[in-house]
C-alpha cells in the first residue's frame, strides 16, 4: 500500500469537497477513488469521512488526520523541491488559491508561459472567491484582491492594482436615465459584489471630493462574472473590476456611469505563510506575476 498516494487522494477529496470532483482532478473514476478511501480507513481502523447520498463531512478524527496529512505532504514536497533546488531546477507541486473571475480572465493567459519556463513544476490552482485559510488549507500562495489587506501573520507582496468601474447596460440606461451625481445612485437599482470590503456602500471620489451612498443592493452576488452577466442583462447599476469591465465597455455591452468619479482601487496581493521557508517555486511564481500582471489588460502598476 502506497501510504503517501492514499494520503494525497484523501487530501484532494477534502479540498474538492467530494469524490467526483477529486476523481476528475486525479484522472480516475469516482469508484476507484472511493475504493482508495476505504483502503485508507481500513488501514487506519477509523472513519475519516461520514458519507451520505448527498454530502460528506470530516469526522473529528478525519479533521486531525487531514491536518497532519497536509503537514507531512507539504514537508515531503519541500524536501523534494529542496533537492531539485540543489540541481538548479524549480520543481515540486505549487498550490495556489485565486479568486475565480480573476483567475479565468487574467491568470489563465499567463499560466502557460510560466509553466513552459518551469517544465518540472506541477501546479494546483484552486479558484475560490471566499477568503481562504492559506495555512490551514495548505496553500503555498494565495492571491487576494482587496482595498485594504487585513492584519495577518502572512507575508504580502503587492503585484498590481485594479480599478472598479461603475457601469450599466445601455438597455437599462434607456429606461432609467444615468445618474449625474453620486446621490442619485439611491434612485437606481443597484447590484453589489457581496464579498467586497463594504457591500451596500458606494464610496466614490469625484471633482467635488468623496461621497458615499449607502443603499441595500437588489442583488448581491459573490462572483464578479455572474455580476457582470446580470449587469449586461440590464438589471441595474454595479461596480466591476476593470479586467472584467473593459471588454464589456469596449464591445458596447456596458456603459460607464459617473465616469468622472472613481472607486478606491483594489490591490492584487500575493500572500504566503511566514513560517515556511520561501521555496524557489514560490518565489518564481510571485516574481513572474510581479512582472506580468501590470502588463495585463485592466490592471495597473
Amino acid at each position: 500500500m502506497d501510504s503517501f498516494n492514499l494520503m494525497r487522494a484523501f487530501r484532494r477529496i477534502v479540498e474538492r469537497g467530494g469524490l467526483a470532483r477529486a476523481a476528475d482532478d486525479l484522472g480516475m473514476s469516482a469508484a476507484g477513488l472511493s475504493k482508495q478511501l476505504r483502503m485508507l480507513e481500513d488501514h487506519l481502523g477509523v472513519v475519516l469521512l461520514q458519507r451520505t447520498t448527498r454530502r460528506m463531512s470530516l469526522t473529528d478524527t478525519g479533521k486531525a488526520y487531514y491536518a497532519e496529512c497536509c503537514r507531512l505532504l507539504d514537508d515531503l514536497d519541500a524536501l523534494e523541491s529542496g533537492i531539485a533546488d540543489q540541481r538548479g531546477e524549480i520543481s515540486g507541486r505549487l498550490r495556489v488559491n485565486a479568486p475565480l473571475s480573476f483567475a479565468l480572465s487574467t491568470l489563465s493567459p499567463l499560466l502557460p508561459r510560466f509553466l513552459a519556463q518551469h517544465p518540472q513544476l506541477a501546479l494546483d490552482l484552486v479558484m475560490e472567491d471566499r477568503l481562504v485559510d492559506t495555512v490551514g488549507e495548505g496553500f503555498d500562495v494565495s492571491l487576494r484582491l482587496r482595498a485594504d489587506l487585513e492584519d495577518s501573520t502572512l507575508v504580502a507582496r503587492r503585484l498590481a492594482s485594479v480599478q472598479q468601474v461603475l457601469c450599466a447596460a445601455p438597455a437599462y440606461l434607456q429606461q432609467h436615465p444615468a445618474p449625474t451625481t453620486v446621490e442619485q445612485l439611491g434612485d437606481h437599482t443597484l447590484l453589489a459584489y457581496s464579498l467586497s470590503d463594504s457591500p451596500g456602500s458606494w464610496p466614490l471620489h469625484g471633482p467635488d471630493g468623496s461621497v458615499t451612498v449607502t443603499r441595500p443592493a437588489r442583488v448581491s452576488a459573490n462572483n464578479s462574472l455572474l455580476l457582470r452577466d446580470l449587469l449586461v442583462a440590464g438589471l441595474g447599476i454595479g461596480a466591476l473590476p476593470s479586467f472584467l469591465a473593459a471588454p464589456a465597455l469596449a464591445n458596447g455591452q456596458l456603459q460607464q456611469v459617473l465616469a468622472d468619479h472613481r472607486y478606491p482601487p483594489r490591490i492584487v496581493y500575493a500572500v504566503y505563510p511566514t513560517q515556511r521557508h520561501l521555496q524557489r517555486k514560490v518565489r518564481a511564481f510571485i516574481d513572474f506575476l510581479h512582472e506580468e500582471l501590470p502588463q495585463a489588460d485592466g490592471l495597473d502598476c
